[in-house]
């Protein structure tokens, strides 16, 4: 090949312009590189985050193990009201009712059972109970009366701020409850 003679001489005689080159090219292709990875690892941690909230929102997060009824996602227990009687019935809505709000650290001030019922909602049994709860507790009790068994419907929810001018202190609520009795079998 046939270079001009001032060209061939500069590349010949300057061996560290070749050399000053060939490092920043070499600087520039490791940068692309760790830019990428570094890109990849930011992806590979969203992924891993969305995993999480998705299994969390899902309800498969600490399931029991043996593939019975938790892992399927679905509670145990009867779908209805358990009781030879009615007045059975009540007090297992009962109990279920104040266990569900205790376990979220509240307190039943007081309440009243309805075992006649309405005709439309005839099979069912129904309460209304006063209790003070944490503002942060609200959605959880609701979830565990709705999402567990018996299958408890939420007929009225009245919930009232404190009244301390710090607006600190525990909300009152009013819910009423009901569910279905079977009957005596």
């Amino acid at each position: 090949m046939n270079l001009p003679a001032t060209l061939r001489k500069s590349l010949t005689t300057s061996p560290s312009v070749a050399a000053a080159a060939y490092a920043g090219l070499m600087l520039a292709l490791l940068a692309m590189v760790a830019s990428s990875i570094v890109d990849m690892l930011g992806q590979r941690e969203a992924v891993a985050a969305s995993a999480a909230m998705l299994e969390q929102l899902e309800g498969r997060k600490a399931r029991a193990p043996g593939g019975g009824p938790a892992e399927t996602g679905m509670p145990s227990g009867s779908a209805f009201l358990e009781g030879a009687t009615v007045t059975v019935a009540g007090a297992a809505l009962l109990q279920r009712v104040a266990g569900a709000v205790t376990k979220q650290g509240g307190n039943v001030l007081s309440s009243q059972l309805d075992v006649q019922g309405t005709p439309s909602k005839a099979g069912f049994v129904s309460m209304v109970a006063s209790c003070e709860l944490d503002q942060p507790a609200l959605q959880p009790l609701i979830y565990d009366l709705e999402a567990g068994m018996p299958f408890l419907f939420i007929d009225q929810l009245a919930v009232q701020a404190p009244t301390t001018s710090s607006g600190e202190g525990k909300l009152r609520i009013l819910l009423a409850v009901s569910g279905q009795w079977q009957g005596a079998k």
